[in-house]
């Protein structure tokens, strides 16, 4: 089987399925997906809770180990800000998913408090990952990092200056992949496509382009996030407001 870092360097953009339970993952599976991701986001909402590390690690990982072992394709692990205090926790967390067959990572530069996403400093950041990258020691080759830096999706005046100015910094601690959530202007996309080396994940938007002119961009992964969860949670919410007000299933079997 070709390996999850491999499937980044492929001609065709890897389309990741985002799950956030064993039947979203068997459903990706069947479709012929090579690789799978979890959207914490989702996860999070299936559970009750909002985005942004509300849920405990303890949580998440359960639901993490039975999506892996559910499927035989390979499972990266969105990992938010690393669900961890201290960077040892961080850590700690990533060899508990190395050694259930995670095979990737995101860990992102915002965190939220009191619902409100905010980016960290460039600098605390960067040191932050680099304490994490140096404590996995041996282990870093088993685990493909992606880093997502949320300039764009905050919105930033200068979102491209700032997104260039960090990829710049991640490129020098060796990680693997960036991922730009929140960008899809194609202009955009080339720039950061012509202004680093690693392999550039987009995430779907009402504007993002087509996978066409992503692939012909130089884009080389794509995800959806929690957007196909939410959207599978307005269709049930529609069809079970037609059962009411028709008071009959037939609707369900149509």
């Amino acid at each position: 089987m070709i390996s999850f870092k491999s499937l980044h360097q492929e001609e065709e953009p890897l389309l990741l399925g985002n799950v956030w339970n064993v039947q979203s993952a068997k459903v990706f599976e069947k479709l012929g997906y090579k690789a799978l991701a979890t959207s914490s986001s989702a996860v999070a909402m299936s559970l009750g809770y909002e985005d942004g590390e509300q849920m405990s690690f303890e949580e998440y990982f359960y639901i993490i180990k039975r999506i892996k072992a559910s499927v035989s394709i390979p499972l990266s692990v969105d990992l938010e800000g690393g669900y961890g205090s201290t960077d040892e926790i961080v850590v700690s967390n990533i060899i508990k998913l190395l050694e259930i067959g995670v095979v990737g990572i995101n860990l992102e530069d915002t965190y939220v408090i009191h619902g409100e996403r905010k980016l960290l400093d460039r600098n605390v950041f960067f040191e932050k990952l680099s304490t994490i990258l140096s404590m996995l020691k041996e282990r870093r080759n088993e685990i493909f990092i992606n880093i997502r830096t949320d300039p764009f999706l905050l919105g930033m005046e200068n979102a491209l200056e700032e997104t260039l100015k960090r990829i710049e910094g991640f490129e020098k601690l060796n990680v693997d992949g960036i991922f730009v959530p929140g960008m899809t202007n194609e202009e955009d996309i080339k720039t950061i496509v012509h202004a680093t080396s690693l392999p550039l994940n987009v995430m779907c938007l009402p504007d993002l382009p087509n996978f066409e002119t992503l692939k012909s961009a130089g884009v080389k992964r794509i995800t959806s996030g929690a957007f196909l969860n939410r959207h599978i949670y307005r269709e049930l919410e529609k069809i079970s407001d037609t059962i009411t007000n028709s008071k009959s299933f037939t609707a369900l079997f149509i």
